[in-house]
């Protein structure tokens, strides 16, 4: 039985960040990507499966297995407030603002409504049996179970490239293999960990606001 979480999620922050974000995105509440470019460490994105076509997703919705923790799910629509995450600096805080994301670095990906990382753990996946992907901590701190490694190749991570996270802790890369959640999140996609790097977890950066390489952004982007 799945269940919701507690009010707010990330707080009385969750609504803010949300209205700044959709502000800096425009009336449309998508910004356009412009020109070729890298994904750099405080920008916010949306994170589109090239194969299965859904985007990285949470909610204040709970497992009703596993861990009980905030699910994470794939999710068909481009314009849901809810997929959006804020690259951020692993546990050594290496990631300053505006800098391109490097290939093999280790980042933290952190759900903007609920404040919550990206976590996996050595538990089943309620769908595909294989390991639980769920969403994490308070306000952007959790454990060192929230540190993914970009995969990608060349230098850097540029925005037009596929590339894979695989979790520093337990190896498994983020991926979806297309099983669907009925009530209450019917015909979301189960997202997962997968041992293989393989088809299913390859990923691109879509709609966001990229904070440009030495650059410090003013105003309401201080705040996301």
């Amino acid at each position: 039985m799945w269940s919701a979480g507690r009010g707010g999620g990330g707080g009385a922050a969750g609504p803010v960040l949300l209205g700044l974000l959709l502000a800096l995105l425009g009336p449309a509440g998508v910004a356009a990507k412009t020109g070729a470019g890298f994904v750099t460490c405080g920008s916010v994105l949306k994170l589109f499966n090239t194969h299965h076509r859904v985007r990285l997703h949470s909610h204040d919705i709970k497992y009703g297995s596993g861990s009980g923790q905030q699910s994470v799910t794939g999710v068909d629509a481009s314009d849901d407030a809810n997929s959006y995450w804020r690259i951020r600096g692993g546990a050594d805080d290496g990631c300053p603002r505006g800098a391109p994301v490097r290939c093999g670095q280790a980042v933290r990906l952190t759900h903007v409504l609920t404040g919550k990382n990206l976590h996996t753990h050595h538990f089943r996946s309620p769908l595909s049996n294989n390991q639980e992907v769920s969403a994490f901590g308070e306000d952007g701190e959790g454990d060192d179970l929230d540190l993914w490694t970009v995969r990608c190749s060349g230098q850097h991570w540029e925005r037009e490239a596929a590339v894979r996270f695989q979790h520093v802790g337990t190896s498994v890369f983020l991926s979806v293999t297309g099983e669907q959640y009925g009530n209450p999140i019917r015909g979301q996609h189960e997202v997962h960990g997968m041992a293989s790097a393989n088809t299913h977890n390859t990923w691109k950066a879509m709609e966001g606001v990229f904070i440009k390489p030495g650059a410090e952004p003013a105003g309401a982007h201080d705040e996301l």
